[in-house]
């Protein structure tokens, strides 16, 4: 089973025209861990979506791994 980190990772890597680019950064919180998503600036557009539909996705399919995991995860996306 993936770990919601590589979930993240895999998934920008899909979206994006740069995957090498593609950086997640992994920080500890009280509530579980915040996922730090950084892309080339090119492509941030692409992991936001039109109206921030593309990122609820990603963060929905994180969300979903990270409770097949049994922790709490949040995704954060800077370009």
């Amino acid at each position: 089973m993936a770990s919601p980190r590589e979930v993240l990772e895999f998934v920008a890597r899909q979206v994006v025209d740069d995957p090498d680019a593609v950086r997640v950064e992994e920080e500890a919180d009280a509530r579980g861990s915040i996922l730090h998503l950084t892309v080339a600036d090119d492509d941030i557009g692409k992991v936001i979506g039109k109206g921030g539909r593309t990122a609820r996705a990603i963060r929905s399919v994180v969300r979903a791994a990270a409770i097949r995991s049994g922790t709490h995860v949040m995704v954060e996306i800077a370009g």
